[in-house]
């Protein structure tokens, strides 16, 4: 068994740089590869379009990511609350000096580079539930009042996002959150119980809905009720979904989308593109890259030795899985749309710099696995 590190004993960089898993690195990169390839495809073979803006910014989330990871596991559990409250406050800065786009204020304009908040809060939402979660043992976190600060700390951001509207990463905030409290140790009767008020207050909520959101639930239960209209974006994702076949129509044959019948090809809908173009067999050795690069995250949340890094690690990929889940999903016809991008093949900027920022913090606690951090004495709240 390994002997726990304590800061009288601490790394090299050599030592931190060997201990970097390399080969869930090149797995990223595989799959950002695809990514770039699909973005080619998606305009046409002008790289400069979509692909080579995409590779340059994956050049430098790498780089961030490496130097994350060597940064010590100390550093985030001591600013994580404060880490946390700039996320918030960028949230409420959103409200009031927000840029509109497509009919949502979701983004603040810093002249070079527009930021979305609500990527830096998923990152945020899981340093600051580690720590308060770190800082309490198993018997103190499945009681019942322990929980009412994480709740609070889950519903300020989710509420601002809400707000925006974005729905779609709203629901990943709570859901990556729940799984970080079901890690924490929280017992299923609690989610039981959760589930039902949530359940009961659904009708209430309806009311709460914009109109383009309650109009994407019935396009969900009755794709067929507007063709043309609402239901033309899911329509036509299923159409290049059936005509990929088993191998596919081939790489840049994609009628679907080079005709431009397919929407948000880039992005929302890239997913469809390359099951159009590469088949089933496509789709399929995708969704396994996204299954090892999972199983990397649970054995590495597995092996850490600290509860700050297991929760971590936790959250990190529970967020990696529903962003992944909630887009296929979407562009198949099993959930509603709801705008969520395809993990590290969409083309975008904020929320691939976000993934790969957390995927430093998930490279970090395998790096710093062994490292000895003790229960503060008095943790705050």
């Amino acid at each position: 068994m390994a002997t726990l590190r304590s800061d009288a004993a601490p790394f090299t960089l050599r030592q931190k740089l060997g201990e970097v898993r390399w080969s869930m690195v090149l797995l990223l990169a595989a799959i950002a590869s695809i990514g770039l390839a699909m973005l080619y495809s998606a305009a046409h073979g002008d790289p400069e379009r979509w692909a080579l803006r995409q590779g340059v910014k994956f050049a430098g989330g790498l780089a961030m990511m490496l130097a994350v990871a060597l940064v010590n596991i100390r550093f985030w559990l001591r600013y994580a609350y404060a880490i946390y409250a700039v996320g918030l406050a960028l949230l409420v800065a959103v409200a009031v000096v927000g840029v509109v786009g497509m009919g949502a204020r979701r983004w603040i304009d810093l002249g070079v580079i527009s930021v979305q908040p609500s990527e830096i809060m998923k990152i945020a939402l899981v340093l600051t539930l580690a720590r308060y979660f770190h800082a309490r043992s198993h018997e103190e976190s499945i009681k019942l009042r322990a929980l009412v600060v994480p709740v609070l700390l889950v519903l300020a951001p989710a509420a601002l996002v809400m707000k925006q509207p974005d729905l779609g990463t709203a629901v990943l905030l709570m859901a990556g959150s729940a799984a970080m409290l079901f890690a924490a140790g929280v017992r299923l009767w609690t989610f039981a119980a959760a589930g039902l008020a949530v359940g009961a207050a659904l009708p209430v909520g309806w009311h709460f809905l914009h109109d383009y959101q309650r109009e994407r639930i019935f396009t969900f239960l009755d794709p067929e009720r507007d063709p043309l209209g609402a239901g033309y974006h899911i329509t036509q994702s299923k159409i290049a979904l059936g005509s990929g076949g088993l191998t596919g129509k081939g790489f840049l044959q994609g009628t679907q989308s080079h005709l431009y019948f397919l929407p948000e090809r880039q992005t929302d809908f890239i997913f469809t593109m390359l099951a159009e173009e590469l088949g089933m067999i496509g789709a399929l050795a995708l969704i396994a890259l996204y299954g090892l690069l999972i199983a990397y995250g649970i054995f590495i949340a597995l092996s850490a030795r600290h509860q700050f890094g297991r929760l971590v690690a936790i959250g990190i990929i529970s967020i990696f899985f529903i962003y992944m889940f909630i887009n296929i999903a979407m562009v198949t016809g099993l959930v509603p749309v709801v705008g969520v991008p395809l993990p590290l093949v969409s083309y975008g900027g904020t929320a691939m710099v976000t993934l790969m920022f957390g995927f430093g913090l998930l490279l970090g606690v395998h790096v710093h696995r062994d490292v000895d951090i003790p229960r503060p004495a008095a943790a705050l709240w």
